[in-house]
C-alpha cells in the first residue's frame, strides 16, 4: 500500500544540522511523527529531549511517509562539490526504501545530480524503479541563519520532481508543513537550478560593488553614499554593498557549481568566473587598505597589532564556513602584523576571550564598517 499523506503522518528527515533539525522540529509542531536520523552521538545526545524520535539506525525510515535528506554537500579545496555525504545518505536510505515512499533531497547539489548521482543509487541499491515503486523529488533548502523575520517556517520554496505524482506529493508534504508559498517546477534540473541561480546572482552583484569600492577608492568617492544615492531609484535597482569576501556555504561555492557543470556540456560561464575572481581577491585588497592608511600616519604594519572582530561569515552566528576572516588574518601575518582575533560566537577560534582585550593597544581594527574612503585605519565590512 502507497505510504502518502493522508493516511501516514510519519516524516523521516536525514541529517539534523542547521538545515534538517529546524524542518523536523517544524514538522512536529505541525502534527507529523517525526523520525530524525543523525549519525553524530553527540547531536544524538544533545537532542534526547526534542520532540522528535533521534536515531542512527536507518531501518527507522521505512515506515515513513517521506523521507527528506539534508545532509551537507561540502566542497572540495577546489571549490567543487563533495557528494560524497549526499551518497552516503542515499546508499543507507536506499537499504531500507520501500513502496509508495517519496525521497527529497534538500541538500545544495549542481544541476542534474538528483538524476545522474542519487537516483542511480536508490534504484540499484533497493530494487525499486523511481516513478513506479517510490517517488524522488528535489526542494533545494532555504535558511538565512540569524535571521528572524525569515524562517524555515515562512520561506516560500521551490520543488521539483521526476514525475507528475512525485510533484504533487512533494508540494503537498511542504505546504503542510511550511506557511510560505511552494512553487512547483518544471523538472528535478530546474528545482536544483533555483537555489545555484540565487546564489549567483548575489555574488554577481557583490563582485560589482566590490569592483566599484576598489575603483572609488583610488578616485575619492564615497562608494557607500552612492549606492544609498543610487537605491532611492524606486525601480531597477537593488542595493548591494562591497566587503572583505564573500563567505558562507551559499554564495562563495554555488556558482562553482554551475560553472563546473556548464562547462562539462560545453559552455565556458566567463561572466560567473569572472565575478568569483573578483570577490575572492577582496581580502587582499582590504588588508591593503589597512597597510595603506597605517602609511599615511607614519606607521609600519609590520609588528603592529591589528584586531579582526567578526570569525563568522556573517553577524550573530557562529557559522565560519568560507568565512574571509581567516584569508585576512593569513595576509597580514604574512606581511608580519601581529594579528589579535575576536568573535564572541567563535571563542573557540578567537585569540582574544574579551573585546576589551582585543582591542587593547591594536592599530587597526576591522569593525565591521562598509568600504568607504572615510573608513580610515580599518578592514571594511566582512559579513
Amino acid at each position: 500500500m502507497e505510504k502518502n499523506m493522508e493516511n501516514n503522518k510519519k516524516v523521516a528527515i536525514v541529517g539534523l544540522g542547521y538545515v534538517g533539525l529546524p524542518l523536523a522540529l517544524l514538522a512536529a509542531e505541525k502534527g507529523y511523527d517525526v523520525i530524525g536520523v543523525e549519525i553524530s552521538q553527540k547531536k544524538i545526545a544533545e537532542l534526547k529531549d526534542a520532540p522528535i524520535t533521534v536515531t542512527d539506525d536507518f531501518s527507522a525510515i521505512k515506515d515513513a511517509a517521506a523521507i527528506i535528506i539534508c545532509v551537507p554537500t561540502p566542497v572540495y579545496d577546489t571549490k567543487l562539490p563533495n557528494l560524497e555525504p549526499v551518497v552516503g545518505a542515499c546508499r543507507s536510505v536506499a537499504k531500507y526504501l520501500s513502496k509508495g515512499q517519496l525521497v527529497v533531497l534538500e541538500s545544495t547539489v549542481n544541476p542534474g545530480v538528483c538524476e545522474t548521482v542519487a537516483l542511480p543509487i536508490l534504484e540499484k541499491e533497493s530494487g525499486l524503479k523511481a516513478g513506479v515503486d517510490f517517488y524522488l523529488a528535489h526542494c533545494p533548502e532555504r535558511i538565512n541563519p540569524g535571521d528572524e523575520k525569515w524562517t524555515v517556517r515562512n520561506i516560500p520554496r521551490v520543488v521539483g520532481a521526476l514525475d507528475a505524482a512525485g510533484l504533487k506529493m512533494a508540494a503537498e508534504l511542504y505546504r503542510s508543513i511550511i506557511d510560505g508559498e511552494v512553487k512547483e517546477m518544471g523538472s528535478l534540473k530546474e528545482a536544483e537550478s533555483v537555489k545555484i541561480v540565487e546564489n549567483a546572482f548575489r555574488d554577481v552583484n557583490i563582485a560589482f560593488v566590490n569592483e566599484l569600492a576598489m575603483s572609488f577608492s583610488k578616485l575619492g568617492i564615497d562608494v557607500v553614499n552612492v549606492i544609498n544615492g543610487s537605491a532611492t531609484k524606486p525601480f531597477a535597482f537593488m542595493a548591494h554593498y562591497p566587503g572583505a569576501g564573500v563567505g558562507g556555504h551559499c554564495i562563495p561555492v554555488d556558482p562553482y557549481y554551475l560553472i563546473d557543470y556548464a562547462k562539462q556540456n560545453g559552455f565556458n560561464h566567463e561572466f560567473l568566473a569572472l565575478a568569483r575572481t573578483v570577490n575572492n581577491g577582496m581580502p587582499k585588497f582590504a588588508v591593503g587598505l589597512a597597510v595603506k592608511e597605517l602609511e599615511k600616519l607614519g606607521v609600519d604594519i609590520a609588528d603592529t597589532k591589528v584586531t579582526v572582530l567578526g570569525l563568522a561569515y556573517k553577524a550573530n552566528i557562529e557559522d565560519c564556513r568560507e568565512s574571509p576572516s581567516f584569508e585576512i588574518i593569513e595576509h597580514l601575518e604574512e606581511i608580519g602584523a601581529h594579528v589579535t582575533s575576536y568573535d564572541p560566537y567563535v571563542l573557540d577560534k578567537s585569540t582574544a576571550k574579551t573585546l576589551e582585550d582585543a582591542l587593547l593597544g591594536a592599530k587597526v581594527v576591522n569593525h565591521r564598517l562598509p568600504l568607504t574612503k572615510s573608513s580610515k585605519s580599518s578592514l571594511p565590512n566582512i559579513s
